[in-house]
């Protein structure tokens, strides 16, 4: 069920950044993407999310923020901002100044020292740049901050990120996107099944042999024309009892978790594709445009074409100081 919360904003040409640091150093990171990840591959740094406390982050510790808020990452919690990474991902000086912290540093990599400087930090950082509709449970289960310390991480998945990521082949846009997922995926998976956690009602409930058999149902398959009484019989369970039982274990009632899925996945086609609003509604189990319309609207106060108009924005230039290629960004 995780994967499938996180297909919204699955990685669409992510941000993804090797940054190369020795100290004295400080980036102050304000570009309001709903989620990043952070993972120390060499050294150590420090995570301080505005208004919560300092987290040091050691090799192999991974991060996950959720934004919009801002944070500073660093070498020491009193060292000074010097980089300022902005809501179009440009990379400035504090003051707004050019900053030239990228020379000789690599595809993809960026920082005030040569890859290979001993003592020096190396941080991989990958930015879900787009907030996709479907990812909104998710987002609303986490806390701001997500810390998986290395003990308790996928370190092979990391390692190869990191790897991938100063790399620039044919295709490595795709494979940098789905190994941030799995990166992703890996650690919040981790977090919610560490002992005593508060995970949200439809993490818990995917285990559960019935409710979790009709989450299944409803997210691979949200086109098929369900209701209460098919969802019961497809799992051996009156209409009575599973509406109590999943409601209790997922915090709505079914029908109401299937018109949420349905919308959600609606607004995802409708920011993320071209198809026509007749095609999207018979993907997500609306007869015609006219009903998906007005479930949309009545859900979300606009219409499916204003949904789309709202996310028509041109792409957000790369900085090239960053080690982008032309073919790749």
């Amino acid at each position: 069920m995780i994967a499938g919360l996180l297909d919204g904003p699955r990685a669409r040409r992510a941000f993804l950044l090797r940054s190369v640091l020795v100290p004295p150093w400080s980036i102050r990171i304000q570009d309001e993407a709903p989620l990043a990840l952070v993972a120390a591959i060499r050294g150590a740094a420090w995570v301080l999310p505005d208004g919560a406390g300092a987290i040091r982050l050691n090799k192999g510790d991974v991060v996950v923020l959720r934004g919009p808020d801002h944070y500073t990452v660093s070498d020491q919690p009193d060292t000074a901002p010097q980089a300022l990474i902005n809501p179009d991902e440009s990379c400035t000086l504090i003051d707004g100044g050019e900053l030239d912290w990228q020379a000789g540093t690599g595809v993809r990599t960026w920082g005030n020292a040569v890859d290979g400087v001993l003592e020096s930090t190396l941080l991989v950082t990958g930015t879900y740049s787009a907030r996709g509709a479907v990812s909104q449970p998710l987002l609303a289960a986490l806390p701001r901050v997500v810390h998986v310390p290395y003990r308790d991480t996928e370190t092979t998945l990391i390692e190869v990120l990191a790897a991938e990521v100063s790399k620039d082949q044919l295709g490595q846009e795709a494979v940098l996107d789905r190994l941030l997922d799995l990166v992703l995926v890996s650690t919040l998976r981790t977090w919610f099944d560490r002992p005593g956690a508060k995970s949200p009602g439809w993490y818990q409930a995917q285990s559960d042999p019935t409710v979790g058999r009709v989450l299944m149902l409803i997210q691979h398959n949200p086109e098929q024309p369900w209701t209460l009484a098919s969802l019961a019989a497809a799992v051996g369970m009156s209409r009575a009892g599973l509406a109590r039982r999943f409601t209790h274990l997922v915090g709505e009632p079914p029908m109401t978790f299937l018109t949420t899925w349905r919308l959600a996945l609606a607004a995802d086609l409708l920011s993320e594709t071209s198809h026509t609003v007749e095609y999207i509604a018979h993907q997500v189990g609306y007869g015609t445009a006219f009903a998906l319309s007005t479930a949309f609207r009545r859900e979300r106060g606009i219409s499916p074409r204003q949904h789309r108009l709202a996310s028509d924005r041109p792409p957000q230039l790369r900085p090239p100081q960053l080690g982008d290629s032309p073919q790749d960004r």
